[in-house]
C-alpha cells in the first residue's frame, strides 16, 4: 500500500487566521492581520479572512460597538478592523473554518507565585476541537497553531501539545504543527505598536519555523527572528522582563541605601549617567501584566530542574517589598 501524499501549509496570502483571546495582545494582533492588505515582505497582496474569538461575549459585544476597555485601540481604529473584514466571535465553532490558530489568552500567577496555565490549557481544548472538525473539510492541508501567550521554556510542547493531541486525534507534525512567536507589547504604549516590534518566532519543524517566520513577516513592518527552537523563543520572552525587573531591583535597593546615606538617588543617577555605558534605569514600583509576573514563570521551571535561583527571586523580593518601604 502506498504511503499517503503529504500534506501542505495552507497559502500564505489567503489562509484563515483565527485569534483566540481578544485582550491587549490578541485584539491588535486581530486588527493588525486584517487591516494588511498588502505583504509587508513581498508587497503581494493580501487576502486573509480573520476571526477574532473570546469566551467573553460582553467583551465582544463591546468591539463590536467600536468601544476597547484596554484602550488598545481607538474608536477609529476599531471601525477599521471591522470594515476591513475582522470578524468576531463567541462561538467556537467558528473556529474550525480556520487554518491557522492564534493563542493569546492570559497566563498570570496564583497566589503562590506559580504559573496559573488553566486559560492556556482551555484554549488548547478548544482549538484541538477545532482541528477535527476542520479536518473533515481540509483535508489536504496542515494546520499551524501558534502560542503567543507567555510561558516557561517548555511549556508549549509539554503542556499544549499533548491537548490538542488527545482532542484533535492527531500526532504532532501529521495533521497540525505548532509554533510559538512571544508577545513583545506593552500596555499604553503607542509608539511600539504590534507592527513596529521585531517578532521572534519558531515551530515544530524548520519547514513550519519558515512558514510561521514568513507569516509573522507579512504583517510586522519591523522585521521577524527565527529562532532555532520553541524553547529558545519561549525563554526569550520571560528573560526579557526578568532583565528588566533585575534592573530595577537593583536600583531601588539603591534607593534603599543612598536614602540611609541622605544622598537623593535622583542626584546620584543624574551624576552616572554621564558614563557612556551606564543603564539609565530609574527606582519605583513593579507591576503590569509581564515583569512582575515573568521571572516567576523561569524560576518555577528551574525549580522542577532541581535548581534554585538566588539572583531573579532576591531581586523579586525587593521589587515585592518596595511598596512598603
Amino acid at each position: 500500500m502506498s504511503a499517503p501524499p503529504p500534506l501542505y501549509f495552507p497559502p500564505l496570502s489567503t489562509c484563515t487566521v483565527a485569534v483566540i483571546g481578544l485582550g491587549y495582545v490578541g485584539l491588535p494582533l486581530a486588527a493588525c492581520f486584517s487591516n494588511t492588505k498588502i505583504c509587508a515582505r513581498s508587497s503581494m497582496p493580501l487576502q486573509r479572512r480573520v476571526i477574532g474569538f473570546d469566551i467573553n461575549s460582553h467583551r465582544v459585544k463591546e468591539l463590536l460597538q467600536c468601544f476597547d476597555r484596554t484602550r488598545e485601540l481607538t474608536v477609529e481604529e476599531l471601525e477599521n478592523a471591522l470594515e476591513g473584514g475582522l470578524e468576531l466571535s463567541v462561538s467556537s465553532s467558528d473556529l474550525a473554518a480556520a487554518d491557522v490558530f492564534i493563542v493569546t489568552v492570559p497566563t498570570p500567577i496564583d497566589s503562590a507565585k506559580r504559573p496559573e496555565l488553566t486559560s492556556l490549557r482551555k484554549a488548547s481544548i478548544q482549538v484541538g476541537h477545532a482541528l477535527k472538525e476542520r479536518a473533515l473539510t481540509k483535508k489536504e492541508s496542515q494546520a499551524i497553531v501558534i502560542y503567543e501567550s507567555t510561558v516557561y521554556p517548555g511549556a508549549t510542547e509539554e503542556e499544549c501539545v499533548p491537548l490538542l493531541e488527545k482532542h484533535s486525534g492527531f500526532e504532532l507534525n501529521q495533521g497540525f504543527v505548532v509554533g510559538y512567536s512571544p508577545e513583545r507589547l506593552v500596555p499604553g504604549d503607542k509608539d511600539h505598536s504590534f507592527s513596529k516590534i521585531t517578532k521572534v518566532t519558531s515551530a515544530s519543524t524548520s519547514e513550519a519555523g519558515v512558514w510561521v517566520d514568513d507569516f509573522y513577516a507579512s504583517v510586522v513592518k519591523a522585521g521577524t527572528y527565527l529562532a532555532q527552537s520553541i524553547k529558545v523563543a519561549e525563554a526569550s520572552k520571560v528573560i526579557e522582563n526578568t532583565q528588566r525587573d533585575l534592573n530595577i531591583a537593583l536600583v531601588n535597593e539603591l534607593a534603599m541605601i543612598f536614602d540611609l546615606m541622605q544622598i537623593d538617588t535622583r542626584d546620584v543617577l543624574a551624576a552616572a549617567r554621564t558614563k557612556w555605558n551606564f543603564l539609565p534605569f530609574e527606582p519605583g514600583l513593579v507591576g503590569g501584566h509581564c515583569i512582575g509576573v515573568d521571572p516567576y514563570y523561569l524560576t518555577h521551571k528551574a525549580e522542577q530542574l532541581g535548581y534554585n535561583p538566588q539572583v531573579v527571586l532576591s531581586g523579586r523580593r525587593i521589587n515585592d517589598g518596595l511598596a512598603s518601604w
